[in-house]
């Protein structure tokens, strides 16, 4: 068996406009200047105290700011308009590899655990992938303890995983922890981050995803 994992956030779903959103409510909460729109999403894979450490710095109220955004986010989702979609070809490579008997389906992701079962109701992802890794059970990427927790939950080789993410810290991540990293060029970072962090390739769309998926599974 092989373990494909993915991020969720600026991989699988384009949750940019409720991310920068929730942002700049947190830090008006505390009558702060909101970072812009870049550095908003620079952060995005980092647990949320880390995210706001590095956006507000260590002295700023960063449970505070955490608290606020939380909120925010909440408040944004009553709203079904602000449902973030999945960015095209998410959803059919999903149901392809999940048709298939020799991988397994993971999510390595910053959001928490009540977020990531959020989406999956969304989606209607329910028993889909065969391990969850949240920034509620390990520590903030791009430490590796996601993908060994995933990994060793389930009995799979550093040589048949692959991680795949919009992420330096994701990249940096999946090099820290043996597997393959593959980086995709559609999210919130510039590909240069990806390519720095270590990432062994960069896709530019689902469909460019799946012959790479074919030759990591074969």
């Amino acid at each position: 068996m092989k373990l494909v994992l993915f991020d969720v956030d600026g991989t699988l779903v384009d949750s940019q406009n409720v991310i920068t959103a929730s942002i700049r409510a947190a830090f008006q909460a505390y009558d702060m200047e909101p970072p812009n729109r870049e550095r908003s999403l620079s952060i995005v894979g980092l647990s949320l105290v880390e995210a706001f450490t590095v956006l507000a710095g260590p002295k700023a109220p960063v449970e505070g700011l955490v608290q606020a955004y939380k909120d925010a986010y909440t408040s944004l989702h009553l709203d079904p308009a602000n449902e973030a979609p999945l960015f095209p070809g998410a959803g059919e490579c999903i149901a392809r590899l999940n048709g298939q008997g020799d991988v397994l389906l993971g999510l390595a992701t910053g959001k928490s655990r009540k977020g990531v079962v959020r989406l999956i109701g969304q989606h209607g992802w329910e028993g889909t992938f065969s391990t969850i890794q949240t920034a509620d059970d390990a520590p903030s990427k791009p430490h590796p303890a996601m993908i060994l927790q995933a990994m060793e939950e389930l009995g799979v080789t550093p040589a048949a995983t692959m991680m795949i993410g919009d992420s330096s810290y994701d990249m940096a991540m999946a090099r820290a922890a043996g597997v393959l990293p593959v980086g995709v060029s559609w999210g919130f970072q510039p590909v240069a981050a990806l390519n720095e962090a270590g990432a062994s390739r960069i896709v530019d769309s689902f469909a460019e995803l799946e012959p790479v998926l074919r030759a990591f599974l074969s």
